[in-house]
C-alpha cells in the first residue's frame, strides 16, 4: 500500500466562516473532522491534481479556521497509483481505522468509481474533483457521493459543439484505454453525429504512453479535420508535443483536448499549443476573485491552480460549511445540507448540487493564445464563451441515477 502523509492544518488566513446558532450541542464522530485526499502523487496526473490537490484542501481548511466546534480539522493524503485495488484498500483503511470522514479528489475514473462505492457502504462522504466519468452521477450514483469540478459530458460537449459549428465536421480520436477515456470519447459522439458530422476512426493507447507516433500516423492518414485527445496529464502532453513534431497542425488538422489543464499548456509552451481549443471549469485570470485565490496558491505551489485543484478548494469549503450548519459530520445529513445550500465562491457563481450529486455551474470554452498575445508566464487562455450551467452538464433524467428514480 502507498505510504500515507498527514498534516494538521494551520490557523485561518481569511478569518474563517461565521458559525450558525444551534438548538442542540453539535457532535462530531471521533471528536474530529478528518479529510482524506486520495490522488496521484507520482504518476501521469500528478501535475493537475497530486500535491496541488493536497495544498488546495489545506488552504480550504485553513481559511475555514482550522477547527470545527473547537475540535481540529485534519488532512491526510495518499497516492492511489492509478490502481483501483490500491485506491480501494486505502479508502477501506481510512474509513475503518483512520477515522476519515470524507475522501476527495481521485483522478482516474476507475479509482473514483471504486472508492465512491466503498464510501457508500461505509456511510462516508466521497467528493470527486478530478475524474471524468459521468457514471459517478449516473448508474453508479450514491447518496453520499458528489462530483464537483467537471466531467466528460461537460468537457466533450462544449468543445465538440464549438468545433462542429465552425465546420470542423470529421473527427479522429486518440483515447486512453480505460473508463475515463471511453467516457470522454463517447460523450463527444452524439454531438458530432447529431450535427451532421462523422467520426472517421479511433485508437486506444495505454495509460502513460511515451510514444504516440503510430497513433498519430493513423490520425493523419484518416484525413479528419479534428484530432481529439481523449486522455489527460502526461498522455495529453506527450500527444500534443509529438503531434507538433509530426506537423499535424501545420498541415491543417485541428488538435483539440477533451481533458486539458493549464499545467499541460504551461509545460509545453505557447509555440506548440497555440490555438488548441477545449472546455474548462476554471481559469485563474477570469476576474479579481479567481486571481486572488490563484496568486495565494501560486506562492505555495509555484504554479497556478488547475481547474481540479480550484474545485477541490470549493468542494472542501462547502463540505465544512455544511457540517457547521447542521451540527454533525454524519454523512447523509451533511450531504443533504450541501445540496440545500447554493455554491457561491470564486470557483462557481450560482452553483448548486443536484439530486444525483452533480455540482452544476458555468463552464468556459477557451483557446490557447498565440505567443505574441500573451502578456505573462501564465497568461495562456483566451475565453471564447461561457457555457451556462444548464447547458454544460448532462440533463438529470439522462443519467439513469437510481436515486432519482426512487425519489431520494
Amino acid at each position: 500500500m502507498a505510504a500515507l502523509g498527514t498534516g494538521v492544518t494551520a490557523p485561518a488566513l481569511l478569518g474563517g466562516v461565521a458559525h450558525a446558532e444551534r438548538l442542540n450541542p453539535p457532535r462530531l464522530s471521533d471528536g474530529i473532522v478528518k479529510i482524506g485526499v486520495l490522488t496521484d502523487l507520482n504518476g501521469p496526473y500528478r501535475d493537475f491534481a497530486g500535491p496541488g490537490s493536497v495544498l488546495a484542501t489545506r488552504m480550504a481548511v485553513e481559511d475555514f479556521g482550522g477547527t470545527m466546534f473547537g475540535k481540529p480539522i485534519e488532512v491526510v493524503y495518499a497516492d492511489h497509483q492509478n490502481k483501483p485495488d490500491i485506491g480501494s484498500a486505502i479508502a477501506r483503511e481510512w474509513f475503518s481505522v483512520g477515522q476519515v470522514d470524507v475522501v476527495v479528489d481521485m483522478p482516474n475514473s476507475g479509482v473514483a468509481l471504486a472508492v465512491q462505492q466503498i464510501a457508500r457502504e461505509a456511510g462516508r462522504v466521497s467528493i470527486n474533483s478530478s475524474a471524468s466519468t459521468t457514471e459517478l452521477t449516473g448508474k453508479s450514483c450514491s447518496p453520499t457521493g458528489l462530483h464537483w469540478t467537471s466531467d466528460a459530458y461537460a468537457q466533450a460537449h462544449g468543445t465538440a459543439r464549438a468545433l462542429m459549428q465552425r465546420g470542423d465536421d470529421t473527427w479522429f480520436f486518440l483515447t486512453v484505454d480505460y473508463t475515463g477515456g471511453y467516457t470522454l470519447e463517447d460523450s463527444a459522439h452524439p454531438v458530432i453525429l447529431g450535427l451532421g458530422g462523422k467520426v472517421l476512426g479511433s485508437v486506444r493507447h495505454p495509460l502513460n504512453t511515451a510514444d504516440f507516433s503510430s497513433y498519430l500516423l493513423q490520425a493523419q492518414a484518416s484525413g479528419a479535420k479534428v484530432v481529439a485527445l481523449a486522455n489527460g496529464g502526461n498522455d495529453t502532453i506527450n500527444a500534443i508535443k509529438q503531434a507538433a513534431e509530426f506537423g499535424l497542425m501545420s498541415n491543417g488538422q485541428q488538435l483539440v483536448g477533451l481533458f486539458v489543464n493549464i499545467t499541460d499548456i504551461h509545460s509545453l509552451g505557447l509555440k506548440i499549443t497555440q490555438d488548441i481549443i477545449f472546455t474548462t471549469a476554471f481559469y485563474w485570470n477570469l476576474d479579481d476573485q479567481t486571481r486572488a485565490f490563484a496568486r495565494r496558491f501560486q506562492v505555495r505551489q509555484k504554479a497556478m491552480p488547475t481547474q481540479y485543484q480550484a474545485g477541490i478548494y470549493s468542494a472542501v469549503t462547502h463540505y465544512l460549511k455544511a457540517i457547521d450548519a447542521c451540527g454533525t459530520d454524519e454523512a447523509l445529513p451533511v450531504v443533504t445540507q450541501m445540496k440545500a445550500m447554493p455554491v457561491e465562491d470564486f470557483f462557481a457563481r450560482h452553483g448548486h448540487l443536484r439530486e444525483d450529486g452533480r455540482m452544476v455551474h458555468d463552464m468556459f470554452l477557451v483557446q490557447v493564445k498565440k505567443p505574441e498575445a500573451s502578456t505573462s508566464e501564465w497568461d495562456l487562455y483566451e475565453v471564447l464563451a461561457t457555457i451556462p450551467a444548464g447547458e454544460a452538464f448532462r440533463p438529470l433524467p439522462e443519467g439513469n441515477c437510481a436515486l432519482i428514480k426512487k425519489g431520494m
